[in-house]
Formats: structure tokens, C-alpha cells, sequence
């Protein structure tokens, strides 16, 4: 294919490589990249000067609502918010209603994504039916279906036995269990973290030992399985030792931490306002400074949103009543380019590329900027600053906590698979 061939072309972008950045041009056509270089032309041009342009952010932790509660958000809804944000693959949380615990909700979820969706949505299933951590689902009928994470995302598998079995089917068909690490027992009334303005408050606090011991219970599984384990937005200065440890002694274990509990802190609830209410908690400015040298050092492995829209009637609630839960997709990397002083590079890592090996699509996302790749790309900039309305948020709900907050860092353009499916910091449908 010749040069000026190409559909689509960003001019002059500091093109984002695990080795380093490079400035170029970069040309797409027939939904894969074309061309690599210098003085590249083709129908469309965009000058991409002074932007990042890099493979497609991966969200490892996506509620999208559908099917059942599609007042709160929908997979197009929530793909627009994803691509918005630069994300060219989220992976769909399964509490939907009914949960995503057979291949018919699978296949349904999957389906109305090629139908509607922005970006790809690529559905996870439950560890147990129903999320009841009762029984294990049919870990291989879905898998054969293309499941490849499992979760109980919203409840902790409090049951070790089933957990055990969990992991031996897992490693026996090279999936990857994901954990809500939470001791319910220790949580039951809790609206924040147990702390200094829990107390102050006077309201029942959710302890940062409810989580860390599910990450040692399942640190220990794993060591006895030798099955692989993804932990959940970790939030607690010990969950982070916890892994690190694991990790030091070669288990096979990944964690995710939220754009939120990098950015935000308990103190945030003192005028009990619900939009800051989410599972697990903030929690201190000592976590956060915790969570913040596991991603420098490489014991946190991606940043993943929790995006968790709500119906405002739901949220606006006395806060021990409101579920848990914000938006997350559109404002995470303003969010998280804000809270971390690391590297274009390593923010990439973070997004893109560790996410993508994590979920099991790297054949599609999180690849390499070069030809014959499919062409899922995101164009920003980690410069511009901008003031976060919940009113201009494009998910159906509304409730992000960074309302009326400056933030730095901004998407420009989203690819997804060869379609320029954000221009300008617009989505084209």
C-alpha cells in the first residue's frame, strides 16, 4: 500500500514505545497500522504535535450495568465514556442482572457491544453462580465461550474451600481469577475507612485488615495452587506489602489500584456525601503514598478505573444507604497523571499494556505502535488541563467525584480497530 493511500494519518506525534519516545508520523487503513515514519499523507490528517500517541488504554474493571440496569448505564453509554477516555478495551464486570454466570449473558453482552459499542467490550463471568460463593460456575463451558477473567467483583469469595477449587480449575484451563478482596464479616455496616474521621464522625468504619487478610488468605492459595491470581483495587498499605512479598517469592499473582484511591482520601466524607462512598473505601494519606511506591516500584501492575455509574436517585441518599461505587473512564488519565510523577512510558505500562497481557487480549490491544498492528490507538495530551463536570460526562449517570476539579491530562483521539472513534475530544456516535 502506497503512502498516500493511508485513511488516517497523525502527524508528528511523540509515539510511545516500551523503549522510549520517538517523534513521527503514524498511517492507518483497512483497520491496521500502514505506516511508521516521517512525511507520511493520506485522506485524513491530524497534526498530533505536542501529543502522546499510543496503543489503546485497557480498563481491567468496567461496570457497564447491561443487562438489568440500564438506568444506571449501557454498554454504548459506557463505551462512549470508555473511548472518551481512551480506552480501545474494557473488560465487563459481571454483577449484572441477571450476573454474568453463563455463556447466554456472555454471548449477550458481547453481541450488543459489536452492535453499539465504541470500543471493545470483552465480558468477564462469575466465580461462583449468582456471585453467592455457593457454587463455582462452568468454568469451562465458559471458557470455551472466550471467558478469560473471573470474578465475584462486589463480593469477596469468602468461602476458602470454594476459592481452592477456584484456583485448581483455573490453572488447569489457563484462566485468571480476579478477587473483591474483602472479609465481609468485618465490614457489615460500614459506610468509609476505619480511621481518625470515621471516628470523628461517628459512623461504623470498614478496617484496612478486612481486605488485607483476604490478600494473605489468597496469597496462600495461590502458593499452595501455583494457579494464577488478579487482586482488585487494592487500597491498603498492607495489601501493597502483601504482594510485593508474593511477588519477591515468585507467585504468579497481579494487582490492579484505582485512579481514586491514588487521588482521593477518607477525610473527602466528612459532609457525608455519597459520591465519595465507594468499595473498598479511600482510605488515609498513608495508604495512598503506599499504593503510589508499588506503582513506581512495579508491585502494582495496572491502574484500572472501577468505573461504577449510579443513578443519581440511588446516590442521593443518607450515605449509609447509598451504594458504593463513581465514574471512572473518562477523567482516568487526567486523574492519574495528576496524582504520579512517573514516565510517559511507565504510565503506558500502566493502561495499556500490562492491562492487556493481564486480561488475555494482547493479540489486539496494548501492541506494539508499528505496521501490520491493528490499529487501536489513543492520541493525548499529559499537558492540558481541564475542569471535570459531572454534567458533561457522556456515561448515563453522573456521579464522579471529581466535579469542579483541575485536572492534567486529556484525550484527543481514540482508534479502535482503524474507526476514528474520538476526534477532538468528540465522539463521533
Amino acid at each position: 500500500m502506497s503512502k498516500s493511500a493511508a485513511e488516517l494519518v497523525f502527524q508528528n506525534a511523540s509515539i510511545v514505545h516500551p523503549t522510549g519516545v520517538e517523534v513521527g508520523d503514524v498511517a492507518i487503513a483497512a483497520g491496521l497500522i500502514v505506516g511508521v515514519g516521517s512525511g507520511l499523507t493520506g485522506k485524513k490528517i491530524i497534526d498530533a504535535t505536542g501529543l502522546h500517541l499510543s496503543s489503546g488504554f485497557v480498563d481491567l474493571h468496567t461496570h457497564l450495568r447491561e443487562p438489568g440496569k440500564e438506568e444506571a448505564e449501557t454498554i454504548e453509554t459506557g463505551s462512549r465514556a470508555a473511548a472518551l477516555g481512551g480506552y480501545t478495551a474494557v473488560i465487563a464486570m459481571p454483577n449484572t442482572d441477571p450476573s454474568q454466570d453463563c455463556v447466554a449473558v456472555v454471548n449477550f453482552v458481547r453481541q450488543k457491544a459489536t452492535e453499539v459499542g465504541l470500543c471493545e467490550v470483552v465480558p468477564s463471568a462469575c466465580i461462583t453462580v449468582g456471585r453467592r460463593g455457593e457454587q463455582l460456575v462452568p468454568f469451562a463451558a465458559l471458557h470455551e465461550a472466550g471467558v478469560r477473567i473471573f470474578t465475584d467483583d462486589g463480593n469477596g469469595v469468602q468461602d476458602p474451600l470454594i476459592m481452592r477449587r477456584a484456583l485448581e480449575y483455573s490453572r488447569d484451563l489457563d484462566i485468571v481469577l480476579a478477587q473483591h478482596c474483602e472479609v465481609s464479616r468485618l465490614t457489615e455496616g460500614a459506610v468509609m475507612h476505619e480511621g481518625e474521621c470515621c471516628s470523628a464522625l461517628g459512623v461504623p468504619g470498614w478496617p484496612s485488615i478486612a481486605e488485607e487478610l483476604m490478600v494473605h488468605r489468597d496469597i496462600e492459595l495461590v502458593r499452595l495452587t501455583g494457579a494464577p491470581m488478579h487482586f482488585l483495587h487494592l487500597s491498603t498499605a498492607g495489601s501493597v506489602e502483601l504482594v510485593r512479598r508474593a511477588k519477591a517469592d515468585g507467585l504468579p499473582v497481579t494487582a490492579e489500584v484505582t485512579p481514586h484511591h491514588l487521588a482521593l482520601t477518607d477525610d473527602l466524607l466528612v459532609g457525608f456525601d455519597s459520591v465519595f462512598k465507594v468499595n473498598p473505601p479511600l482510605r488515609t494519606s498513608a495508604d495512598i503514598e503506599a499504593l503510589k511506591d508499588g506503582v513506581v516500584d512495579g508491585t502494582i501492575d495496572a491502574i484500572a478505573t472501577d468505573h461504577a455509574p449510579h443513578a443519581a436517585h440511588t446516590k442521593d441518599v443518607p450515605i449509609d444507604s447509598a451504594p458504593p461505587g463513581m465514574l471512572g473512564l473518562e477523567t482516568a488519565l487526567g486523574v492519574v497523571n495528576t496524582a504520579l510523577d512517573i514516565s510517559v512510558v511507565r504510565l503506558v505500562e500502566l493502561l495499556s499494556w500490562n492491562p492487556a497481557r493481564i486480561a488475555g487480549i494482547q493479540d489486539r490491544h496494548g501492541r506494539p505502535i508499528a505496521v501490520g498492528e491493528v490499529a487501536n490507538i489513543s492520541v493525548w495530551s499529559s499537558t492540558a488541563t481541564w475542569n471535570v463536570s459531572r454534567n458533561e460526562m457522556a456515561s448515563k449517570s453522573k456521579n464522579t467525584p471529581y466535579h469542579g476539579m483541575k485536572i492534567r491530562g486529556k484525550v484527543k483521539y481514540t482508534v479502535f480497530n482503524g474507526e476514528l472513534v474520538v476526534d477532538n475530544e468528540r465522539a463521533v456516535r
